[in-house]
């Protein structure tokens, strides 16, 4: 006899007002403040307007929304708030790290750990990205200062930890961004055991994010959190509504020669998303064969090659950037008209948070998936899940 089917995770949604707020209205110091007219933010985001209360109150919160709405800066914000009132109350508690934000790629680690030196540049706090693909040395060193706020991917984080590195006893912050992923088997076992090694849930501040949060995260969650608040902005998990969802059947020996005329008649910059490595690698070569200016970004390269294909794609010296997954969670670059999805992704939170690469804030975007004849089941599955019909 079959199992029966685990009961679908509700949770209440907590009351906020998603209407926008401008900042000098929550209660933000006057040094936060002005890193966001500097940054040229002048009123909140829905998800924005409707977390920072709930975070600054100090509730754990499971937050999701679209992405490209401003997450980051949800969490950050207040966390960056409270720092700075305890270091006032208490100057001489310092050399101690209090927050913990963890990511599942360096991209994204590096992307929120900008943000933290945006926000924080006219005050005294300090921060570190710690990721692996580079030396040790540097991040142990800032680890064992005792710096204000740590972002990092689990599997450095535990490599630091086993070396005696770090030490959480004060910390009272824990972020889980892209909380999904985060949760998944690929990662979960060592965030268990990083989340071991802090404060319990009761004496710490916990905070989830990110665009999709399923059942079975859900059902996570509650080892990590304590009584959290949960607010859902948006669609429950589906891509935002910034974003014209089309496809185009193409046999799959023909899909490499038929993006390349693509892209020679689409103007701006371009993400395709491939599942493989060597797929990445070998279409991003078939398309500069083609005489198209694109880079490959992917898990096996470098740091160093990372940040290359990165930043030449955000500059424009890559007009397409050829990427597995790691780039789609947390590649934040403007202006990224299309998202390309080389072959049927194989779910739909795959799908969502490769879209999201595009329509990000106020602009739109395309996402275009290329359907072989033999995808069409899985296409059918994917808009069956959304209860949309792609544009053909």
């Amino acid at each position: 006899m079959a199992a029966p089917a685990p009961t679908p995770v509700t949770r209440p949604q907590a009351e906020y007002d998603p209407n926008p707020v401008a900042f000098d209205r929550l209660g933000l110091e006057s040094t936060l403040l002005e890193s966001i007219r500097q940054r040229g933010f002048a009123s909140t985001t829905p998800i924005q307007s409707a977390v920072v209360p709930i975070i600054m109150e100090g509730d754990d919160l499971i937050g999701c929304a679209d992405t490209g709405t401003g997450k980051t800066a949800a969490f950050l914000l207040p966390i960056l708030n409270r720092l700075l009132r305890t270091r006032a109350a208490a100057p001489e508690e310092r050399g101690y790290t209090r927050v913990l934000v963890l990511s599942p790629t360096r991209e994204l680690a590096v992307q929120i750990e900008d943000d933290v030196q945006g926000f924080s540049y006219h005050t005294d706090l300090t921060s570190i990205a710690v990721y692996g693909g580079v030396p040790m040395d540097q991040q142990e060193r800032a680890l064992k200062s005792g710096v204000d706020i740590v972002v990092a991917t689990p599997g450095r984080l535990m490599d630091h930890m086993r070396n005696g590195a770090v030490s959480f006893d004060k910390l009272d912050t824990l972020v889980l961004d892209e909380a999904d992923r985060m949760m998944d088997m690929g990662f979960w076992p060592d965030v268990r055991r990083i989340v071991a090694a802090l404060p319990d849930t009761a004496a710490r501040q916990t905070l989830l994010f990110s665009a999709t949060m399923p059942e079975e995260v859900m059902r996570l969650a509650d080892e990590v959190v304590c009584d959290a608040k949960y607010v859902q902005i948006g669609s429950a998990g589906g891509p935002a509504k910034s974003i014209r969802h089309t496809v185009e059947s193409v046999p799959a020996a023909e899909k490499t020669e038929w993006l390349a005329r693509f892209l020679r008649r689409t103007a701006g910059p371009v993400l395709v998303f491939v599942r493989t490595k060597s797929g990445a690698e070998r279409l991003a070569r078939k398309l500069a064969a083609f005489g198209l200016k694109a880079a490959a970004l992917h898990a096996d390269r470098t740091q160093a090659q990372r940040s290359q294909a990165v930043e030449g794609f955000r500059s424009g010296r890559f007009r397409v950037l050829v990427a597995t997954d790691v780039a789609a969670r947390g590649l934040d670059i403007d202006g990224i008209t299309h998202v390309v999805n080389y072959e049927v992704p194989s779910n739909r939170e795959t799908y969502v948070h490769r879209v999201g690469r595009t329509g990000r804030a106020d602009a739109t975007g395309t996402a275009l998936t290329l359907v072989a004849p033999e995808e069409l089941r899985a296409l059918e599955a994917l808009e069956r899940s959304f209860g949309i019909e792609m544009q053909g």
